[in-house]
C-alpha cells in the first residue's frame, strides 16, 4: 500500500503539471484586458509601468514558470514564515491579483472559512443523513419509508440550488421570519450567542445544499446495498447464525461503502471550491462568489490559481479513495 500511494503520488506530479498548463493557456484565450478598469485620467507612461508590474509584458512561457514557481514554491514558504516567525520568503514575489493588487492566497485564506462554514457542515450532515438513509431503505426495500425516501431524494436531486434556495427563503424567511435570508459575514463567533446567531444564518443555505448531496448520497448508498445483499456471502453468514444486525452492518456495509466512498471522496473538493449559485442567491462572501467575481473582473490570476487549487484537491482525493479501498475490502491490493 505504501508503494502503491508513492508511485501514485509521483504520478500525480507530471499530471498536475499537464492541468496547469491547460488552465494557463485557456485562460491566455480569454478575451479582455486587467488595465481596461484603470482610469482614463491615469498616464500611458503609468499604465506601462502597472503593466509591466503585473507582469504582462513577459512572453506566456516565462508567465507560466514564474506562476507554478509561486504556486509551489513561493506561496508555501509564505505560510512557513507566518508559521514559525520567519523570513525565507522576504523579496520574493508572489502571485497578485489584478482586481485588488493583493496577494491572491491572502483572499482565498479570508474567503475559506465562510465556505468551510456553510459548505462543509452541509456535506457533514448529507453524509450523516444519507448512509442511513440508504442502508435502511435498501434492507426495507419497497416499504412506506422507502418509497417515501425514494420520493424526497428525487425532488431534492431534481431541484436546482437557485429554485430551492428562493423557495426556503420565502417561506422561512420571508413568510415566517424564522431565519435570516442573507448571510452576515462579518459575524464573530466569539460567545454562545453569537454562535447561535451563525447556526441561524446558516440554517437555509446548509439545508438547500445537504438537501441534494443527501439525495445523491442516498440513491448510491441504496443501490450498492442492494446489490450486496443478495450476494451469497450474504447468506453463507445468515446460514452461519450470524445476528441480522452484524451482517448488515459489517459484512454488507463494509462492501457497499466501496463506491459511495467515491461519490464521497470526489465530492470533498466541493467543500473547499464552494457553492457558487447558493452562495450567490445567500450572499455568502466565500470562494464560490470569489471565483464568480474573478471571472467577472478578467482576474487571471485568482482564477487560474482557484481552478488549479480544485484540481489539485481532485486529484489529492481520488488518491485517498484508492487507499480507503484498501481498506474497507482485503481483496484489494495494490502490488
Amino acid at each position: 500500500m505504501l508503494t502503491f500511494t508513492i508511485r501514485r503520488l509521483l504520478f500525480a506530479i507530471p499530471t498536475l503539471l499537464f492541468i496547469a498548463l491547460v488552465i494557463f493557456l485557456l485562460l491566455e484565450l480569454a478575451p479582455g484586458d486587467p488595465m481596461a478598469n484603470v482610469p482614463l485620467t491615469v498616464p500611458p507612461e503609468i499604465k506601462e509601468q502597472m503593466r509591466q508590474a503585473l507582469g504582462l509584458g513577459e512572453p506566456v512561457h516565462i508567465r507560466f514558470w514564474k506562476w507554478i514557481v509561486q504556486f509551489f514554491w513561493v506561496e508555501p514558504l509564505n505560510v512557513f514564515d507566518y508559521l514559525f516567525d520567519t523570513n525565507f520568503a522576504d523579496g520574493r514575489l508572489r502571485i497578485i491579483s489584478w482586481q485588488n493588487r493583493a496577494p491572491v492566497f491572502i483572499t482565498i485564506a479570508e474567503r475559506i472559512p465562510q465556505t468551510l462554514w456553510v459548505v462543509g457542515t452541509a456535506y457533514l450532515v448529507a453524509i450523516a443523513i444519507a448512509i442511513p438513509v440508504g442502508i435502511y431503505s435498501a434492507y426495507r426495500q419497497y416499504s412506506a419509508f422507502d418509497q417515501v425516501g425514494t420520493f424526497v431524494t428525487m425532488i431534492g436531486f431534481s431541484v436546482p440550488p437557485f429554485f430551492s434556495g428562493v423557495l426556503v427563503i420565502i417561506i422561512f424567511a420571508v413568510q415566517l421570519r424564522w431565519f435570516p435570508s442573507i448571510y452576515d459575514t462579518r459575524l464573530v463567533v466569539d460567545s454562545w450567542e453569537s454562535f447561535g446567531m451563525q447556526v441561524r444564518q446558516m440554517f437555509l443555505p446548509v439545508m438547500v445544499l445537504a438537501l441534494q448531496i443527501t439525495s445523491q448520497l442516498s440513491r448510491f448508498m441504496r443501490a450498492s446495498m442492494l446489490d450486496n445483499l443478495n450476494q451469497d456471502y450474504v447468506r453463507t453468514a445468515r446460514a452461519k447464525g450470524l445476528r441480522e444486525k452484524t451482517v448488515v452492518l459489517v459484512h454488507v456495509l463494509r462492501n457497499s461503502m466501496i463506491p459511495v466512498v467515491t461519490v464521497i471522496a470526489l465530492g470533498v473538493p466541493a467543500i473547499f471550491g464552494g457553492a457558487i449559485i447558493t452562495e450567490q442567491v445567500f450572499k455568502v462572501n466565500g470562494i464560490g462568489q470569489l471565483l464568480i467575481t474573478a471571472i467577472q473582473a478578467n482576474d487571471l490570476p485568482m482564477v487560474q490559481t482557484l481552478t488549479f487549487i480544485f484540481a489539485v484537491l481532485i486529484v489529492l482525493f481520488n488518491l485517498i479513495a484508492d487507499v480507503l479501498y484498501g481498506i474497507l475490502d482485503p481483496r484489494i491490493r495494490y502490488d
